[in-house]
């Protein structure tokens, strides 16, 4: 039947025809149905199996193969330490494990590591792969960003303090409506302005609807898993999402106005601010009435001359009182603002001699209170409602915002309402806001969503395992890969929502596995039965991403600046111009340039040179799943770049001080870079090589082994 449906499927897209529902396959798909919790297989030998190994190795015995055995301990601490923080182990973690024989050692390393801020690090760091993070806005400008680090830091914040993955999507999605009060819940709604924006474009009504699109797209990709996007032109021609279910999820979004300074203060900041602000307002009363009684008529006549460039839509919603503007209109004005702001040069260009003079008296009596100055309070990118009356929503025909047919309401996909036909959410409109994102939000974050735990779930599993349960985790329709083990995946979806959408609680359960714990080898029997390790019967070998090349690099070398937060550091090599975007000013403090590679300033167009070696992914996208490509440049990189030959110099310096013999500089050299100690033969080999090289070449030689760049 699906091979049938397959061939209709294609035969109708070849006709470039919309395809409905065209199988009775594709209406029972497996991912419509809420999971339920399969019972857990038993295992004759070890009845109190944690679960996971259970579902494994029940599907192992039926393929008649059997689990590969543990790996050694070496292997698993920096396997679960790269893992869980994207770090090497040190030596004095890798012998307070191996020398640790109590039965709760591996447990206690686990429970160190996911209470290291470093976990937060690397986790939210895959986060942002989802969210495409760029601190740019690319294009062809590219103009910086200058708050959008505020998300990074929250969505760190948040793994770290093993914020329920329930709440993370409600902030994400509707933080402004669900916790209008808290500054978090604000930033996170940045999530949906992380896209790419063309700031330069002439016709600002696509413009928006380009940045609706990409916040409907987004959002059904990372929380769902679902190719939607592919139903906005036409009904979907693969899956049964219509272009009515497009817009009805699109209409969710589209009371929101796009905010790129919403104040994310605190009450008691807001509160300081005000009485500052109180203060120097009296302070200067006197002078700045006479500063505006000079100033103003200039800034008018300019600020009228100015708008009067502006297309009629945007001069009207200039004029028109700002508590009365509609969406579209407040939108109109935040982008068109800096098209009509008057500058002082402008203002004193226009001024007489006597009023400058004037003027210039003035502001240096103004400037006495500097001093008496509020601090400016803190702004980051995010979404909020101008009133819970919102606009009205269309079908675009072929996705054209000219070619409007019938109106919409929001509306949930129909294929994912069991029972139920196609209708309109139910909206609870709140005091200042529709309240169509918070119905969303808490459409996704409901336990009787049958998607989101599974897709949160198998990203998990990923990340750890190297291949998702299901192999497509950005698509869990029709056209991607069925799950290798569905039951495990219902029921890791289950016990996610038993858990209390706890992610800390997944990641312990998975690495405490024995399946997680096993080693990488492969009998000549998998490798028969099981070639690509489908049913996990041993471990996958992966390389590092590249952030974690580069983090190890200066973790090993002595030069990693643990320092958290704050806005991204700019590198010489991303500071340079690019096309028509601007150069940026190199971070001036050194220190910081050697911080973790999660807290670099990401340029959407000009990639840094070694993390885009190793395949640091285009921000353009939502990223589920990084390429591991194998290229001349990255052993280039390896070899010459400034990031490895300044590691391996260091490295060596760092050797001579810790370590007073030549072979003790050797095992040192490879417990840091390879997380064991050498063989008789490696040192015997090392000693020769030294012989004729200086100690930095030796260094530069270990960073270049595949056993640095991977992790078994």
């Amino acid at each position: 039947m699906y091979r049938l449906a397959w061939v209709v499927g294609v035969i109708v897209a070849w006709l470039g025809l919309p395809l409905l529902v065209f199988a009775a396959d594709a209406d029972n798909h497996w991912a419509w149905r809420k999971p339920q919790r399969p019972p857990v297989p038993q295992l004759p030998e070890n009845p109190r199996a944690n679960p996971i190994d259970a579902f494994i190795r029940a599907k192992l015995a039926a393929a008649q193969l059997s689990p590969a055995p543990r790996a050694s301990r070496e292997q698993l601490l920096r396997r679960v330490t790269f893992d869980l923080t994207g770090l090497p182990p040190t030596p004095e973690e890798i012998d307070a494990f191996v020398h640790d024989h109590t039965p709760d050692a591996w447990a206690k390393v686990v429970d160190r590591l996911l209470a290291s801020p470093r976990y937060g690090e690397r986790w939210g760091r895959h986060w942002l792969d989802l969210a495409r993070y760029a601190d740019t806005n690319g294009y062809e400008f590219d103009e910086p960003r200058p708050d959008a680090w505020r998300y990074r830091d929250y969505v760190i914040r948040s793994f770290n303090a093993d914020k329920p993955f329930d709440r993370l999507i409600l902030e994400h999605i509707a933080g402004d409506e669900a916790f209008p009060d808290d500054p978090d819940a604000r930033i996170a709604t940045g999530f949906h302005l992380l896209g790419p924006d063309m700031t330069d474009s002439s016709d600002q009504a696509q413009r928006r609807y380009n940045t609706l699109s990409d916040m409907t797209d987004t959002t059904a990709l990372v929380f769902l898993g679902l190719t939607l996007t592919c139903a906005r032109c036409h009904d979907h021609k693969f899956e049964p999402l219509t272009q009515l279910d497009y817009f009805r999820f699109f209409a969710f979004f589209t009371p929101a106005v796009f905010r790129r300074d919403l104040s994310v203060a605190t009450a008691d900041e807001v509160r300081q601010f005000q009485r500052q602000q109180e203060i120097y307002w009296d302070l200067t009363k006197t002078v700045r009435a006479a500063i505006d009684a000079i100033e103003e008529p200039h800034r008018q006549r300019l600020f009228e001359a100015k708008l009067a460039k502006l297309p009629p839509d945007a001069q009207a919603a200039h004029r028109t009182p700002p508590a009365k503007r509609t969406p579209g209109q407040l939108e109109l004005v935040a982008e068109t603002e800096r098209k009509v702001q008057v500058s002082e040069a402008e203002i004193a260009k226009a001024l007489s001699p006597a009023e400058k003079s004037r003027l210039e008296e003035l502001k240096n009596q103004l400037q006495a209170f500097d001093a008496q100055k509020p601090t400016p309070l803190p702004t980051a990118m995010g979404l909020m409602e101008a009133s819970n009356q919102p606009p009205k929503t269309y079908l675009l025909e072929r996705g054209e915002l000219a070619n409007q047919r019938e109106e919409v309401e929001p509306g949930f996909p129909a294929i994912l309402l069991p029972g139920q036909k196609a209708k309109p959410a139910v909206i609870t409109p709140l005091a200042s806001s529709s309240g169509r994102r918070l119905a969303l939000a808490q459409w996704l974050a409901s336990p009787e969503n049958p998607l989101t735990a599974r897709v949160i779930v198998n990203r998990l599993w990923q990340h750890h395992f190297g291949r998702g349960i299901v192999a497509t985790p950005n698509d869990f329709g029709t056209r991607g890969a069925a799950p290798s083990h569905p039951e495990l995946l219902d029921w890791l979806a289950c016990e996610l929502i038993e858990q209390r959408w706890s992610l800390k609680a997944m990641h312990r359960l998975m690495v405490l596995s024995e399946t997680y714990q096993q080693s990488s080898f492969a009998t000549a029997e998998a490798q028969e039965r099981d070639p690509k390790n489908t049913l996990f019967s041993r471990m996958n070998r992966r390389r590092l991403e590249a952030e974690a090349v580069r983090d190890a690099l200066l973790a090993i070398s002595g030069q990693l600046n643990l320092k958290m937060g704050g806005p991204g550091v700019v590198l010489p090599s991303q500071a340079r111009a690019a096309g028509g975007a601007r150069a940026l000013t190199v971070t001036s403090d050194p220190r910081e340039h050697t911080r973790r590679s999660v807290y670099l300033f990401c340029r959407r167009n000009l990639r840094d040179p070694f993390l885009e070696a190793f395949d640091f992914p285009d921000t353009n996208l939502s990223c589920p799943q990084r390429e591991r490509s194998t290229t001349a440049p990255q052993a280039l990189a390896l070899l010459n770049a400034p990031e490895a030959v300044t590691a391996a110099q260091a490295l060596a310096q760092r050797l001579k001080k810790e370590a007073p013999t030549r072979e003790e500089q050797i095992t040192l050299a490879y417990r840091l870079t390879l997380g064991r100690k050498p063989t008789a033969k490696e040192i015997e080999r090392a000693i020769a090589f030294l012989n004729d090289s200086p100690l930095s070449e030796f260094c530069r030689a270990l960073l270049n082994l595949n056993e640095f760049l991977y992790v078994d």
